[in-house]
């Protein structure tokens, strides 16, 4: 392995070091803290995970066009990454700009590289039975728990709106 390479893993790895300790602070509710690590992480080495967790600060901090921003940049590192997809349809309904979110969240569920499909799921189903588009909500939400069985929002959502037809 060449100078380089060892380089950029050794430069790669105290980002990560730097986002970590980043997140740790954004969990102590330490948010502009937290914004300035991300931002030192991803000026070290930029990743799209930094990038997606240094947007989720920003939303915290109520800058949603910032938070989106970082998004856009998560997603040019790494397009296969879809928490940033989902972040940008969340980030875009919190905006009220529901028709907007529709396709970041189905660009998250199909993403390669994405743990937590149920999220946008869950986003889906809000916006169809916003639309009162029930069959499509009951879907997205029967979706999100076939993906997350015990996440709850899904399963109170659910039950919520069937309960409007009893």
């Amino acid at each position: 392995m060449g100078f380089i390479a060892r380089g950029r893993r050794s430069l790669r790895h105290l980002a990560e070091v730097v986002a970590g300790e980043a997140y740790r602070r954004q969990s102590e509710s330490d948010l502009e803290g937290a914004v300035q690590l991300y931002e030192r992480s991803v000026r070290i080495y930029p990743t799209a995970e930094a990038r997606t967790y240094l947007g989720w600060a920003l939303s915290l901090q109520g800058n949603l066009t910032g938070a989106i921003r970082e998004c856009e940049r998560a997603i040019v590192l790494d397009p296969s990454f879809g928490n940033p997809y989902n972040d940008i349809g969340a980030y875009l309904i919190q905006l009220g700009k529901w028709d907007e979110a529709v396709p970041w969240l189905e660009r998250a569920i199909e993403s390669e590289r994405y743990e937590a499909r149920h999220y946008p799921c869950m986003n889906l189903g809000r916006f169809y039975q916003r639309r009162m588009d029930w069959a499509r909500a009951k879907q997205a939400y029967m979706q999100a728990l076939s993906l997350s069985p015990d996440y709850m929002p899904a399963l109170l959502s659910l039950r919520r709106m069937l309960s409007r037809f009893n």
